[in-house]
């Protein structure tokens, strides 16, 4: 059957509506970004155009990813989904957007949703690489859909156990979302443990007792280490009692990290296992997609006390300079996040 003229006014009227370009943040080179003019495309059968309201700055990879710390070795596993360009620069990277579609299947338009795009005003992806975001999630806190998801992650390769004595070191954005979660747990004993002691006012709002890593309490099952730090992972080991286990959540780039493995290391039977988003935990492959364990992290942040990981908020304009601030530590921040035209006023803190 041949469409009507009136639908094919309509929908002609409708396509030549849609942006045609977007604002989009690149690292022009290391250590410096800028924002450029991208093309569009039109959004084809099964795809979706998104407006974005909030990126949020994951700060420790997105820090490597700046000043070029990304091992050559590493660079198709760094490869961020939606990633233009290569490293170390020119790149466009990031993977924490929240926008609303425009676009799309009937069921998904109008839907505030959570991709793992780049920083950009608008983009196009396939309708499968959206999720909707819950309505008890605000979309300004689910831009750590991609941080929560991690430490859902972590905690299914941690796999702890009722009545674990559990000690997450790093209170950074991934350390203390597992923290979070891990306190949820029946009878556990969770403690953060970060060398700022500013850090406490975050474990507070987050339900979780803190300490510096002096004062940890020791003789855990099970640590969580997350801190990138060498002097972390040391006292994750040593937080542990016999037979205990480090997950190693860290990422170090191009660092090289000294780990004691004399000493004690053997006669007290430890372990250090790694833990990466890029593949779901062996625990729960079999059972579990990947766009089951990201709907999950949105479900969890229907928790307001998430809110305490955002730090900070500026408008996309002021990227290219708030980012050297956030790497070189000058702008202290857990999730920085980044505000766009589309999401109205800003938010409380914004600076």
């Amino acid at each position: 059957m041949r469409p009507s003229a009136f639908t094919t006014h309509r929908r002609t009227v409708q396509e030549d509506s849609l942006p045609r370009v977007a604002q989009s943040f690149w690292l022009s080179a290391p250590g410096r970004g800028e924002i450029r003019t991208v093309e569009l495309p039109r959004p084809a059968a099964g795809e979706v155009l998104v407006r974005t309201l909030y990126s949020g700055v994951s700060r420790g990879t997105e820090s490597l990813v700046f000043r070029g710390g990304v091992p050559e070795s590493q660079y198709a596993v760094m490869r961020a989904p939606f990633q233009d360009g290569a490293f170390p620069a020119p790149v466009k990277y990031g993977y924490l957007n929240v926008g609303v579609v425009e676009e799309g299947p009937h069921a998904l338009r109008g839907r505030t949703v959570f991709c793992l795009y780049p920083h950009q005003t608008h983009y196009v992806v396939p309708a499968d690489a959206v999720t909707p975001v819950p309505d008890a999630v605000p979309a300004a806190r689910a831009v750590l859909a991609g941080t929560v998801e991690t430490a859902v992650n972590g905690v299914w390769d941690a796999a702890p156990l009722l009545g674990d004595r559990i000690a997450v070191v790093g209170g950074g954005m991934v350390g203390a979302a597992v923290a979070a979660l891990l306190a949820r747990y029946p009878a556990a004993r969770v403690q953060l443990v970060d060398a700022d002691p500013a850090r406490a006012a975050t474990a507070a709002a987050l339900g979780v007792p803190f300490a510096l890593p002096a004062d940890a309490r020791g003789d855990c099952d099970l640590v969580v280490h997350a801190s990138a730090t060498e002097e972390g992972l040391a006292r994750a080991l040593e937080l542990l009692a016999p037979e205990g286990t480090v997950i190693e959540l860290s990422w170090y780039g191009d660092r090289r990290v000294g780990l004691p493995l004399g000493e004690s290391f053997h006669s007290r039977r430890l372990t250090v296992r790694s833990s990466q988003v890029g593949a779901v935990a062996p625990a729960r492959r079999g059972r579990r997609t990947f766009a089951d364990r990201m709907a999950l992290a949105l479900d969890l942040l229907a928790d307001p006390a998430f809110d305490a990981l955002i730090t900070g908020e500026s408008p996309f304009e002021d990227l290219p300079s708030v980012l050297p601030r956030l790497v070189s530590g000058a702008l202290p921040a857990l999730c920085h996040r980044i505000r766009y035209p589309a999401a109205g006023a800003p938010a409380s803190g914004a600076v």
